[in-house]
């Protein structure tokens, strides 16, 4: 049994796993350091420790972001989105975010060199 506040729990819509999407973001940047999942008993933990905990789906275990790299993540705020299926966590990161050794795990992947369409010609935004 989770240890989840029940009128949070009530707010989340979780995957056919029982997961919710936390994408994590540097709080004194902006700038978004990865995406985790969690179930929750990992919100749970995350609100009430201070340290960021996520549900592994490789793994199938809970792993609080920092216990073996020593990278750690202070928690500074959670934020549910509006259809209550994402979260935002906003944390201090002590060292890279990204298991690869980058600071986000953005970098490895990179820009995908998407279309920018010009709102100011009136395209759609």
């Amino acid at each position: 049994m989770s240890s989840l506040d029940p009128t949070i729990a009530a707010r989340l819509k979780r995957d056919s796993t029982g997961l919710v999407c936390a994408v994590v973001q540097d709080d004194s940047t902006d700038q978004v350091l990865m995406v985790g999942w969690m179930d929750d008993e990992a919100l749970a933990r995350t609100l009430t420790t201070g340290r960021a905990t996520y549900w592994s789906r490789s793994r199938q275990e809970y792993w609080r972001k920092g216990d073996t790299s020593g990278n750690v993540q202070h928690v500074r705020s959670v934020a549910l989105d509006c259809d209550g299926d994402a979260l935002l966590v906003r944390v201090e990161q002590v060292g890279p975010a990204c298991h690869t050794g980058t600071r986000t795990c953005f970098e490895a992947g990179g820009d995908l060199g998407a279309v920018v369409g010009d709102t100011a010609a009136g395209d759609p935004a």
